[in-house]
Protein backbone atom coordinates (compact mmCIF):
# COMPACT_ATOMS: atom_id res chain seq x y z
CA UNK A 1 0.00 0.00 0.00
CA UNK A 2 1.19 3.35 -0.90
CA UNK A 3 1.11 6.35 1.44
CA UNK A 4 1.31 10.11 0.97
CA UNK A 5 0.50 13.07 2.93
CA UNK A 6 -1.54 16.09 2.27
CA UNK A 7 0.19 18.16 5.10
CA UNK A 8 -0.23 22.18 5.59
CA UNK A 9 -1.39 24.70 8.44
CA UNK A 10 -5.29 24.47 9.52
CA UNK A 11 -7.26 26.55 7.19
CA UNK A 12 -5.05 26.24 3.89
CA UNK A 13 -7.11 23.34 2.13
CA UNK A 14 -5.99 20.03 3.11
CA UNK A 15 -9.68 19.04 3.19
CA UNK A 16 -10.77 20.33 -0.24
CA UNK A 17 -7.81 19.23 -1.93
CA UNK A 18 -8.04 15.59 -0.45
CA UNK A 19 -12.04 16.11 -1.43
CA UNK A 20 -11.44 16.70 -4.68
CA UNK A 21 -8.60 14.04 -5.56
CA UNK A 22 -10.78 11.10 -4.41
CA UNK A 23 -12.54 11.01 -7.51
CA UNK A 24 -9.84 11.89 -9.65
CA UNK A 25 -7.48 9.55 -8.68
CA UNK A 26 -10.39 6.78 -8.10
CA UNK A 27 -11.64 7.50 -11.82
CA UNK A 28 -8.34 6.34 -13.04
CA UNK A 29 -8.82 3.04 -11.19
CA UNK A 30 -7.55 2.90 -7.81
CA UNK A 31 -8.97 1.96 -4.57
CA UNK A 32 -7.98 4.71 -2.26
CA UNK A 33 -8.39 4.97 1.61
CA UNK A 34 -7.91 7.96 3.48
CA UNK A 35 -6.71 8.79 7.43
CA UNK A 36 -6.92 12.03 9.25
CA UNK A 37 -5.54 13.61 12.05
CA UNK A 38 -7.62 15.45 14.35
CA UNK A 39 -6.39 17.74 17.00
CA UNK A 40 -9.07 17.83 19.10
CA UNK A 41 -10.93 15.55 21.16
CA UNK A 42 -14.00 14.21 18.16
CA UNK A 43 -17.08 12.07 18.69
CA UNK A 44 -18.79 10.13 15.45
CA UNK A 45 -21.26 9.04 17.90
CA UNK A 46 -24.17 10.18 19.52
CA UNK A 47 -25.75 10.55 23.00
CA UNK A 48 -28.72 8.05 23.26
CA UNK A 49 -27.77 5.93 20.90
CA UNK A 50 -27.00 2.15 21.81
CA UNK A 51 -22.82 2.30 20.67
CA UNK A 52 -22.36 5.16 22.55
CA UNK A 53 -24.12 3.62 25.74
CA UNK A 54 -21.90 0.68 25.23
CA UNK A 55 -18.85 3.06 24.93
CA UNK A 56 -19.67 5.49 28.43
CA UNK A 57 -19.86 1.81 29.88
CA UNK A 58 -16.87 1.22 29.70
CA UNK A 59 -15.84 -0.34 26.69
CA UNK A 60 -12.99 -0.20 24.81
CA UNK A 61 -13.91 -0.81 21.46
CA UNK A 62 -17.04 -1.05 19.66
CA UNK A 63 -17.69 -1.86 16.64
CA UNK A 64 -21.19 -0.51 14.63
CA UNK A 65 -21.69 -2.74 11.82
CA UNK A 66 -24.69 -2.32 9.12
CA UNK A 67 -25.38 -3.17 5.52
CA UNK A 68 -24.05 -0.38 4.08
CA UNK A 69 -20.90 0.23 6.45
CA UNK A 70 -18.92 -0.64 9.48
CA UNK A 71 -17.25 1.46 12.06
CA UNK A 72 -15.01 0.63 15.22
CA UNK A 73 -14.65 3.24 17.76
CA UNK A 74 -11.44 2.70 20.11
CA UNK A 75 -11.61 4.62 23.39
CA UNK A 76 -7.77 5.27 24.66
CA UNK A 77 -8.89 5.22 28.21
CA UNK A 78 -5.30 6.95 28.91
CA UNK A 79 -3.16 5.64 27.08
CA UNK A 80 -1.26 7.79 24.47
CA UNK A 81 -2.66 8.72 21.08
CA UNK A 82 -2.06 5.82 18.52
CA UNK A 83 0.84 5.89 16.31
CA UNK A 84 0.71 6.53 12.76
CA UNK A 85 2.01 2.78 12.10
CA UNK A 86 -0.72 0.93 14.36
CA UNK A 87 -3.23 2.72 12.58
CA UNK A 88 -2.00 2.40 9.00
CA UNK A 89 -2.22 -1.28 9.99
CA UNK A 90 -5.38 -1.68 11.08
CA UNK A 91 -6.33 -0.14 7.52
CA UNK A 92 -7.72 -2.85 4.66
CA UNK A 93 -4.78 -3.01 2.09
CA UNK A 94 -5.64 -0.27 -0.84
CA UNK A 95 -3.64 0.84 -3.57
CA UNK A 96 -3.11 4.41 -1.85
CA UNK A 97 -3.49 5.56 1.72
CA UNK A 98 -3.42 9.55 1.69
CA UNK A 99 -3.18 10.96 5.26
CA UNK A 100 -4.30 14.31 5.83
CA UNK A 101 -2.57 16.19 8.98
CA UNK A 102 0.33 14.05 10.68
CA UNK A 103 2.55 16.88 9.04
CA UNK A 104 5.79 16.27 11.81
CA UNK A 105 5.21 12.50 10.81
CA UNK A 106 8.22 10.77 8.49
CA UNK A 107 6.15 9.91 5.71
CA UNK A 108 6.33 11.44 1.81
CA UNK A 109 3.80 14.27 1.67
CA UNK A 110 2.46 17.35 -0.70
CA UNK A 111 2.16 20.76 1.47
CA UNK A 112 -0.78 22.87 0.77
CA UNK A 113 0.32 26.54 1.42
CA UNK A 114 -1.23 29.76 1.39
CA UNK A 115 0.53 32.45 2.75
CA UNK A 116 -2.61 34.03 3.65
CA UNK A 117 -2.97 31.72 6.68
CA UNK A 118 -0.05 33.56 8.12
CA UNK A 119 2.31 30.40 9.17
CA UNK A 120 5.52 29.31 7.52
CA UNK A 121 6.33 27.14 4.92
CA UNK A 122 6.70 23.37 6.39
CA UNK A 123 9.08 22.60 3.35
CA UNK A 124 11.81 23.87 3.79
CA UNK A 125 12.06 21.89 7.27
CA UNK A 126 10.95 19.06 6.01
CA UNK A 127 13.36 16.95 3.40
CA UNK A 128 9.71 14.61 3.20
CA UNK A 129 7.65 17.06 1.49
CA UNK A 130 7.68 16.03 -2.22
CA UNK A 131 5.74 18.40 -3.67
CA UNK A 132 3.44 21.91 -3.33
CA UNK A 133 0.00 22.84 -3.55
CA UNK A 134 -0.44 26.06 -3.83
CA UNK A 135 -2.31 29.67 -4.73
CA UNK A 136 1.49 31.54 -4.09
CA UNK A 137 5.23 32.20 -6.16
CA UNK A 138 7.41 30.38 -3.56
CA UNK A 139 10.59 31.36 -5.10
CA UNK A 140 13.48 29.18 -3.25
CA UNK A 141 11.77 26.34 -2.90
CA UNK A 142 12.85 23.36 -5.85
CA UNK A 143 9.76 21.00 -5.66
CA UNK A 144 7.04 20.57 -8.35
CA UNK A 145 4.72 23.49 -7.54
CA UNK A 146 0.75 23.14 -8.48
CA UNK A 147 -2.05 25.91 -8.45
CA UNK A 148 -3.95 24.54 -5.74
CA UNK A 149 -7.26 23.91 -8.31
CA UNK A 150 -5.03 21.89 -10.62
CA UNK A 151 -6.61 18.52 -8.98
CA UNK A 152 -5.70 16.44 -12.35
CA UNK A 153 -1.84 17.70 -12.35
CA UNK A 154 -1.78 16.71 -8.68
CA UNK A 155 -3.14 13.38 -9.43
CA UNK A 156 -0.83 12.79 -12.09
CA UNK A 157 1.86 14.27 -9.81
CA UNK A 158 0.71 11.58 -6.73
CA UNK A 159 0.23 8.66 -9.92
CA UNK A 160 3.73 9.09 -10.72
CA UNK A 161 5.37 9.48 -7.18
CA UNK A 162 3.92 6.86 -5.42
CA UNK A 163 4.38 4.69 -8.83
CA UNK A 164 0.95 3.81 -9.04
CA UNK A 165 -0.52 1.42 -12.03
CA UNK A 166 -3.65 3.25 -13.29
CA UNK A 167 -6.59 1.73 -15.21
CA UNK A 168 -4.90 3.16 -18.20
CA UNK A 169 -1.56 2.46 -17.32
CA UNK A 170 -3.17 -1.41 -16.68
CA UNK A 171 -4.05 -1.61 -19.92
CA UNK A 172 -1.25 0.06 -22.21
Amino acid sequence: MKILGIAGWSGSGKTTLLVKLLPALIGRGLRVSTLKHAHMHFDVDRPGKDSHRHREAGATEVAVVSPGRWALMHENRGEAEATIEDLVSRMTPVDLLLIEGFKTHDHDKIEVYRASIGKPMLAPKDKRIVALATDEAVPGIALPRYAIDDVESIADFICRHCHLQTAERRRA
